[in-house]
């Protein structure tokens, strides 16, 4: 905690960025921690279930709640997540007076803010871009030739938010070092999701609806058991522009515990494929009608989307629809965001510090800070007040 994730970098200015900035607060950590404390800092890259037998913890529901939340966030149990992540995670759900925020307009507005910040320093986002091939010329990445024909070259580096299995087939297969396909090829996957879409009148909901639900069916099936666990989102309870006067929009899936082997071949237009998605959904069903209360009909939603590994392997352009590597801590570690190849990075749930919307945003902002002078990453230490 003391080692803001914003002040580490992929090149020897770390040393200037973090110990030479964060010295006396890390200091201070150690001295704090004690002896024992300090030499304990390596099971930072260990298990999280490690810390969590170390303290003792028997209580069977605290146990699979803690696995629960390191599957939402990691994509594995306590036994395979990374403690670093989630002591860190842990720090600032449980500081006192902590509360969950939520973004008015939805996560669309993170987004658009994102997207002025990219603009608003000479940046262009470009959508229907699709990328066929990244360009390598002498052996370094130069750019990127779109499915429309276009180049696009790159004044410092190519950086890739694809997968690692994605980012593969994006490189021609004679600059791709041997050793390196074969790690790629050989990291295991997490599985994929279902989705189930609504919108439905407000009315047909209980009165006190909250906007954040978790239905588990059964503990001892375990967080990662194959629809085991639903999780229910509606937005619209708290951003009411996100929905029609009277409506509410919802969100349920099954968080990264679908095989895509049952859906691999399917032709998504044939009646096999949406004999399997109603089968599929039923427990997404059945879970909004337990979190919703006795007022709300499936019968009576006006929209009802659900989606597959399929739909998530072709929106998202994920190779098998996956949520990412199933990496687990103690065993193996997420690569870091340097390449093979000079001038190709990688960020995003393919690299360190690895899956999950925080461990995602450190990784780029890994990249961004490698890509500048360690003057300039300070500057923006110094502009966050951090």
């Amino acid at each position: 905690m003391a080692l803001p994730p914003l002040s580490i970098r992929g090149d020897l200015g770390i040393l200037s960025t973090t110990a030479g900035r964060y010295a006396p607060s890390l200091l201070k950590s150690f001295i704090q921690m004690g002896p024992q404390g300090a030499l304990g800092a390596t099971k930072l890259l260990r298990p999280f279930q490690e810390i969590v037998d170390s303290l003792g913890l028997k209580n069977p529901f605290v146990r699979n709640w803690i696995d629960l939340l390191c599957f939402l966030l990691a994509g594995v149990k306590s036994d395979g997540a990374l403690s670093a992540e989630m002591v860190y995670m842990f720090a600032e759900w449980y500081k006192p007076g902590c509360l969950l925020e939520y973004p008015l307009g939805g996560t669309g507005a993170i987004i658009d803010a994102l997207v002025r910040g990219i603009e608003k320093f000479g940046g262009r986002l470009a959508l229907r871009s699709h990328v066929q091939r990244i360009l390598i010329e002498n052996g370094r990445a130069v750019g990127v030739k779109l499915q429309s024909g276009q180049v696009v070259r790159a004044k410092k580096a190519v950086v890739s938010n694809a997968s690692m299995w994605d980012t593969l087939d994006l490189l021609p297969p004679d600059v791709v070092p041997k050793s390196y396909e074969d790690k790629v090829k050989a990291t295991p996957q997490c599985d994929s999701f279902m989705h189930l879409h609504l919108g439905f009148d407000a009315e047909n909901a209980r009165e006190d609806l909250g906007i954040h639900h978790i239905v588990v069916d059964d503990w001892n099936k375990g967080v990662d058991g194959e629809q085991n666990v639903v999780l229910i989102s509606v937005p619209s309870v708290l951003s009411k522009d996100l929905a029609p006067p009277g409506k509410h929009i919802l969100h349920a899936y099954t968080p990264g515990t679908e095989p895509f082997s049952i859906w691999e071949g399917l032709d998504r237009k044939s009646a096999d494929y949406r004999r399997l998605k109603e089968e599929r959904s039923e427990v997404m069903w059945k879970a909004v009608e337990l979190a919703l209360g006795p007022k709300f009909s499936r019968e009576k939603c006006d929209v009802k989307l659900v989606g597959t590994p399929l739909t998530h392997k072709r929106f998202l352009r994920r190779n098998r629809g996956t949520y990412g590597p199933a990496i687990k801590a103690g065993e193996a570690t997420f690569p870091g965001q340097a390449t093979p190849i000079p001038q190709l990075f990688c960020c995003g749930d393919s690299t360190f510090p690895g899956i999950g919307v925080p461990a995602v945003a450190a990784s780029g902002a890994i990249v961004a800070n490698t890509l500048v002078p360690v003057s300039q990453h300070s500057e923006l230490l110094d502009a966050v007040g951090i």
